[in-house]
């Protein structure tokens, strides 16, 4: 670091050597580099056989203690630094909530089937889905209160290796930000370290940019492509789920499709066949086929998951359209026994700056991409959730035909037919202080806040949670 303030001090004094001495540097970086001009970003495996019931998917997560009457799902929204410890916050009023459940006493966190991620919201998720209580130790130091994004930046600019490698057509922004997690913030860890873990399923979201297709990394969704999650860094789905567009590139995953006998389930073929009759279903394996065809499509540009869904909430309508209804879904899950069903969304969202509007002149550059991403944002944010709130009574009715069959059925207490669906909001503007509000809507959506920011955020997730009505309920129908 130190050499490099130096040669850059010596350019700025003496501009007669600039192109003399860039050059000396230059060959030196390329010396030291060796074969960094032809560097490459890590390539994903191939899947030898297609078998359903391999890796890392939801029915091979069970094994820690659950609630069988219970489900919770959290899902955490983009946002980068602030999203993430919005969303450790709630973490840790989960861990702080004494329940009892079928007769145990336990934490609330405990019940946790799923969390759904998007963009900085993956980063808290993937980290408590890899190491578990160990978050609460020391994430805030490796993730939350860093610096993030300066690192990146010293990387790219003050280290001459990097330059050269980022000059290569097969490494970029990305595969450089996603070295820096791998090696700083998740220990080299892979998927199937997440497997082995046996923690709470994490769904972590990126979007595939070429065909606008959400991009879960799940081994059921890598099954289409043939290619085999185990292996797979969790940093670099990290990188993948935020990577925004133009400030940062896409990490390319390669498409193997056709190699191992993968075949799209029965109820996604009927949909297809049945083409004058649109569906979720025929949606769902529309949008999916063109990853089938690895000859078409070799290759896949994944980029932040906020682009097709900020919240992390479609990914549970999708898996319920892909079994077809939401009772299928829960036997798939091995939940098939849920009465009480829980969805925690942590939406960091943030709103333009009012004083635009006191503004006669043209707004910069930046400000336009900023009110045209949040506008767009906002607008989808609402309409995903009520389309999740407009479904309730269809799922209630499929989980009770399902479950009760033909006939009477109860909705006493305990009984086949007794279905509730809670979904809390933890959001900004659930914060009764208006200032509050406003000091938290106008933080910046980067990877770089003040310690005092985080812990801000941190308390006012626990706030916002424990002041919720629906929260309240809840907790008073469990005990």
């Amino acid at each position: 670091m130190t050499n490099v303030k130096r040669v850059y001090s010596i350019f700025r004094q003496n501009s007669r050597l600039n192109r003399a001495l860039f050059r000396f540097f230059l060959i030196v970086a390329l010396s030291l580099a060796g074969g960094a001009g032809c560097a490459h970003y890590p390539v994903n495996k191939p899947l030898a056989h297609y078998d359903p019931r391999y890796g890392y998917v939801p029915k091979n997560m069970h094994e820690h203690k659950e609630s069988a009457q219970l489900m919770v799902l959290l899902a955490f929204s983009g946002g980068g630094t602030r999203a993430a410890a919005f969303s450790y916050g709630v973490l840790e009023a989960l861990r702080d909530t004494p329940v009892t459940v079928d007769g145990r006493k336990e934490r609330l966190l405990d019940e946790v089937d799923a969390i759904s991620s998007v963009s900085g919201g993956s980063f808290t998720a993937a980290y408590y889905g890899l190491f578990g209580d160990r978050i609460f130790e020391n994430f805030q130091e490796k993730f939350l209160k860093k610096n993030i994004e300066g690192a990146l930046l010293k990387r790219t600019f003050l280290n001459p290796y990097n330059w050269v490698r980022l000059w290569s057509p097969w490494f970029a922004r990305s595969d450089l930000a996603a070295e820096y997690y791998d090696k700083y913030v998740f220990d080299g860890s892979n998927f199937g370290d997440m497997l082995k873990h046996k923690g709470t399923m994490v769904f972590l979201n990126a979007t595939e940019i070429v065909h606008g297709t959400r991009m879960v990394f799940t081994q059921d969704v890598f099954d289409m492509i043939c290619s085999d999650l185990a292996n797979f860094s969790v940093a670099r789905a990290c990188a993948a789920s935020s990577a925004v567009p133009i400030l940062l590139s896409p990490i390319i995953v390669k498409n193997y499709a056709g190699s191992c006998g993968y075949q799209l389930p029965p109820i996604l073929e009927k949909a297809l066949e049945a083409r004058s009759l649109p569906s979720r279903q025929f949606n769902l394996a529309n949008n999916i086929r063109p990853f089938l065809d690895s000859d078409k499509t070799p290759y896949l540009h994944l980029v932040d998951g906020g682009v097709a869904d900020n919240l992390g909430l479609r990914v549970l309508l999708t898996r319920i359209g892909a079994q077809g209804n939401i009772w299928n879904a829960l036997k798939k899950s091995g939940k098939p026994n849920a009465h009480k069903i829980v969805i925690i969304l942590v939406n960091a969202q943030t709103e333009n700056n009012p004083k635009w509007s006191l503004l006669g002149s043209a707004l910069s550059f930046g400000d336009m991409v900023a009110a045209y991403s949040s506008v767009a944002i906002a607008r989808y944010n609402q309409d995903t959730i009520m389309l999740v709130q407009d479904s309730f009574d269809k799922w209630i009715n499929d989980i009770r035909r399902g479950r009760c069959g033909e006939g009477r059925i109860s909705t006493e207490p305990g009984s086949c037919g007794d279905i509730q669906f809670y979904l809390i909001d933890v959001e900004f503007d659930a914060l009764k202080n208006a200032a509050d509000r406003a000091y938290f809507k106008q933080l910046p959506t980067s990877f770089h806040l003040e310690p005092e920011q985080v812990d801000r955020l941190r308390e006012a997730a626990k706030q916002v949670l424990q002041n919720s009505e629906d929260f309240k309920k809840l907790l008073a129908e469990l005990q």
